[in-house]
């Protein structure tokens, strides 16, 4: 599975609109946000769809969310605020 592409995250832009807009996340490259210096949340693309990698709630892993379709990307928004 490789990193999501310019036109991929194109796809999901609303969402990392969004994104942007929650307070303690930083952009260091688009799609990929940081959060106290760490990798937080960053998107990867294959056949299957879009997905993201979230940090789990320990900090010690990454789930994986799938938002090809907007339940998920409601999903990962839940859970994004629910780890600030």
């Amino acid at each position: 599975m490789r990193h999501a592409s310019p036109s991929a995250l194109d796809m999901v832009e609303p969402l990392l609109a969004e994104l942007r807009t929650l307070p303690g996340l930083t952009e260091r490259t688009r799609g990929v946000f940081y959060r106290k210096g760490r990798a937080f949340l960053h998107f990867h693309e294959d056949p299957a769809g879009l997905f993201a990698d979230l940090r789990d709630a320990e900090g010690s892993d990454f789930d994986r969310v799938d938002v090809t379709h907007g339940e998920g990307r409601e999903m990962l928004l839940t859970a994004v605020r629910d780890r600030l």
